[in-house]
């Protein structure tokens, strides 16, 4: 196979490719530095498959597990870009529909854990592009490619409406995110039209309270008021209940603690620094199950630290009819998720194929996740791009939830595209929860 490298004098301000005389499989790679929902720099890749282009840009969060894939090498994005070449020929003519070959020819070629050398990155937005490529040269939707024989179950669509910790500014809550999941709702149009409900009826509590309210909002599009947990919590559940009512629907109420960010580790506690307190492991456990009867929660995500794997169990344990999540706790890696199966951590992930590097990885994930008994949300990340990816991996993965957001460009490019999928399928059943 003979290969060529096409790329501008000076590669560290331009895209690169690299390309091969060999029809079918994977033809050429093309890589270029992009910009996220933050501003921040982030990578895409272009890969051709028998002619056919497809394209994938990788998300960032704010919020990260220690675990995580880096999204760059250390010497920035620049740097990552330069390694480009030195690698990609090894890319050129493998199986663009073998996402597991291609994972370990990336992993093969990185050589660390967590992909410091080419950058996650890099490996995200060529795992996910080739899968792209690969549909559309077999003229079919991504989901299809990645589950071809079904079934075929739509995600509920899980929405941040109010949030704080590190996707929002100093005042906002300690907690990080207030989400609405419409599990009253019979289609996707359905529980799109009531989580954008919820969002306008919060914004409208947040005004009745702060008149000075300038309509800030966090990273993810979640309103981002001057007000502690307690009155978050108020508020957004007053905001479900007046919705629920005016649609005649059921609208759950989850949240995210994303605790790794609240967890001191020298002192062994949970600081809530807006809120001036500080809790013990079990004084945390507590808290989370007062909220949990309290507010009828059916989604609690990270209510531990990354390592809290007996806390976890517990708190599983105790409220059998919630989705108990781990995210940094997995992050998306089979190691950690069987560590959690053993002891009953969780009964649900979230499904990040960032967090992990590459697609197939992703796919593996979930398929353990499935065959032990752990539901799945897929998610997006803080620092999204439009790629529409995520829902047609929520469908490929026969995830209960989709974790992406209510409003903004970045977050409805996704809710939009299961519309399409959902027209596709010429109606969808909406997948089964159990809450």
């Amino acid at each position: 196979m003979r290969s060529v490298l096409r790329g501008n004098a000076n590669m560290s301000q331009s895209s690169t490719e690299i390309r091969s005389s060999k029809g079918g499989l994977i033809e050429s790679i093309r890589l270029r530095v992009c910009y996220d929902s933050r501003g921040d720099e982030s990578m895409e890749a272009d890969v051709k498959v028998d002619g056919f282009i497809g394209r994938a840009c990788a998300p960032r969060g704010a919020s990260t597990g220690r675990y995580e894939a880096v999204s760059f090498n250390p010497g920035g994005v620049e740097a990552t870009l330069m390694i480009f070449s030195d690698y990609s020929p090894r890319l050129i003519g493998l199986d663009a529909s073998d996402n597991q070959l291609l994972s370990r020819s990336l992993r093969e070629i990185d050589g660390t854990k967590n992909f410091s050398r080419i950058g996650g990155a890099t490996a995200y937005s060529i795992s996910v592009a080739t899968a792209e490529a690969f549909a559309r040269a077999k003229g079919i939707p991504l989901y299809k490619a990645l589950l071809p024989r079904g079934p075929y179950l739509m995600p509920y669509p899980l929405g941040n409406v109010l949030g704080g910790g590190k996707h929002a500014g100093h005042g906002t809550p300690d907690i990080q995110e207030f989400l609405a999941c419409p599990v009253g709702s019979k289609s996707i149009r359905e529980g799109l039209k009531a989580n954008i409900t919820v969002h306008r009826e919060v914004r409208r509590q947040i005004e009745r309270r702060d008149p000075y309210f300038t309509g800030g909002k966090g990273d993810e599009g979640g309103w981002a008021p001057h007000m502690k947990d307690e009155e978050a919590f108020d508020l957004v559940s007053s905001s479900l209940e007046t919705v629920s009512d005016a649609l005649g629907m059921d609208i759950g109420f989850g949240i995210d603690l994303a605790a790794s960010s609240l967890w001191d580790e020298e002192k062994r506690v949970y600081i809530y620094d807006r809120g001036g307190v500080k809790r013990s492991p079990n004084e945390q456990l507590d808290y989370i199950i007062e909220l949990a009867k309290k507010y009828r929660l059916i989604f609690i995500e990270d209510p531990f630290h990354e390592e809290a794997y007996e806390e976890f169990s517990e708190l599983t344990r105790r409220l059998k009819n919630t989705y108990i999540v781990g995210d940094d706790l997995f992050v998306t890696n089979k190691s950690r998720l069987k560590k959690g199966v053993k002891i009953g951590a969780g009964n649900a992930s979230i499904l990040k194929v960032n967090q992990v590097g590459t697609l197939g990885d992703a796919l593996d994930f979930a398929k353990s996740a499935r065959e032990n008994g752990y539901a799945l949300i897929t998610s997006h990340r803080s620092g999204d791009t439009t790629d529409a990816h995520i829902a047609h991996i929520a469908i490929a993965t026969q995830s209960k939830m989709i974790k992406c957001g209510v409003v903004g460009g970045e977050r409805l490019s996704k809710l939009n595209e299961l519309l399409r999928i959902d027209e596709d399928l010429g109606g969808c059943n909406m997948a089964r929860l159990e809450v």
